[in-house]
């Protein structure tokens, strides 16, 4: 697999979307492909109106550092190695939970990034999703 095909993006959509239900929060779902293309995306009724460009960040966060935004939370603290990173690329850097790369392998295919909830939520379901993708 070199890149995330439009139908394992709509899986994981479907996948984060019914995560979501089933803990009863509302939330913006969002997959880009390796280059940090939106392959996929979803508003669930109600989600904050916030979260679509907050889910969108967190998927190209995770793709173009290829990390997770929880570990990009942690290095950007005052004293770490990426302190400031959160103020470059126009500000789509993310850095709090919720994003997490898609990979094969090593190499990274693509990105999730979940935006609606608290923080624990959105690391809930985009987990749901990355489970999905192992299954793929």
């Amino acid at each position: 697999m070199k890149n995330v095909s439009l139908d394992d993006a709509t899986k994981l959509v479907e996948t984060a979307k019914n995560k979501a239900e089933e803990i009863e929060v509302p939330m913006c779902i969002a997959v880009m492909d390796a280059g940090a293309n939106l392959v996929a995306f979803e508003r669930m009724d109600d989600a904050l109106l916030a979260s679509i460009d907050i889910a969108q960040n967190k998927a190209f966060t995770s793709v173009t550092l290829k990390l997770d935004t929880q570990t990009v939370h942690e290095v950007s603290q005052p004293g770490e190695s990426l302190y400031g990173i959160g103020g470059t690329n126009s500000g789509r850097i993310v850095t709090f939970g919720g994003g997490f790369p898609l990979t094969d392998g090593d190499t990274v295919v693509g990105a999730i990034g979940v935006s609606g909830g608290s923080v624990e939520e959105d690391i809930e379901v985009a987990e749901a999703a990355i489970d999905r993708f192992a299954e793929l």
